[in-house]
């Protein structure tokens, strides 16, 4: 058992109450991810919809930050992934209240009833490029099974009317998401662009969208400081999950 224990930890990342195997997964645990579950508003929050969980990293960072009552749908299209979340949340003390659904979103939202106070995904957002080693990466790096406009409907069916929907997106790619959320009738309330360093041009940008519009609230994020330790607003950020802060 210690022996399979052991395995388990190599592949996959330890944060401060629950480990995250990746290895099934084609799409690891990454900073953006971490940034994502860390940041997404949670205040008020009943019922959480996390779309194209993976590894379920973000339905267990959101579960961790929330109340007991709050309950946590985490859908996953890939089998394997699906599986390996389920796995990884049957680890944790949260596992009464996360539920992983292995389907399609396009096709889950349509038997739901319920909606949600805040829906998060860490979304595709290649187009169709260079061929992936195999069939789950290429679905999950590329917009092929689920183009923005989709996921952007999909979030529409299910969001409450103060909700938060929540992505992560590189920020070249960002402004072409936030126009098309326009245009359907999201309104942009958050945004925090992230840098590496303070000398360095945003690389990532963190979005919450509301279907009601009020004021946009706007920072930015450096991760590490002038001595590449990382940065205190970083830290403040992360330091429920980091082992090491």
């Amino acid at each position: 058992m210690s022996q399979s224990k052991s395995a388990l930890r190599r592949n996959g990342f330890t944060f401060k109450q629950f480990f995250v195997a990746h290895d099934r997964c084609a799409m690891k645990v990454t900073t953006d991810g971490i940034l994502l579950g860390a940041w997404a508003p949670v205040a008020q929050v009943q019922r959480i919809l996390d779309i194209g969980t993976g590894s379920g990293l973000l339905a267990l960072m959101l579960a961790q930050r929330t109340a007991d009552n709050v309950t946590v749908d985490a859908v996953e299209l890939d089998e394997d992934a699906a599986l390996q979340a389920q796995e990884n949340i049957n680890q944790t003390p949260w596992a009464h209240r996360v539920r992983v659904h292995s389907a399609d979103i396009q096709q889950w939202v349509n038997i739901q009833h319920g909606r949600y106070e805040l829906i998060v995904s860490n979304p595709p957002y290649f187009e169709k490029g260079v061929e992936c080693r195999t069939a789950q990466r290429e679905q999950a790096r590329y917009t092929t099974t689920l183009d923005h406009a989709a996921l952007l409907a999909c979030a529409t069916d299910c969001i409450t009317e103060e909700g938060f929907f929540c992505v992560v997106l590189p920020e070249n790619v960002s402004v072409a998401f936030s126009e098309l959320a326009a245009s359907t009738g999201w309104h942009l309330r958050l945004r925090t662009d992230i840098a590496e360093t303070e000398n360095r041009p945003s690389h990532r940008v963190l979005l919450a969208f509301s279907p009601q519009p009020g004021e946009c609230y706007s920072d930015r994020l450096t991760i590490r400081g002038p001595e590449q330790q990382y940065s205190e607003s970083y830290a403040a950020l992360t330091r429920m999950f980091y082992l090491f802060m």
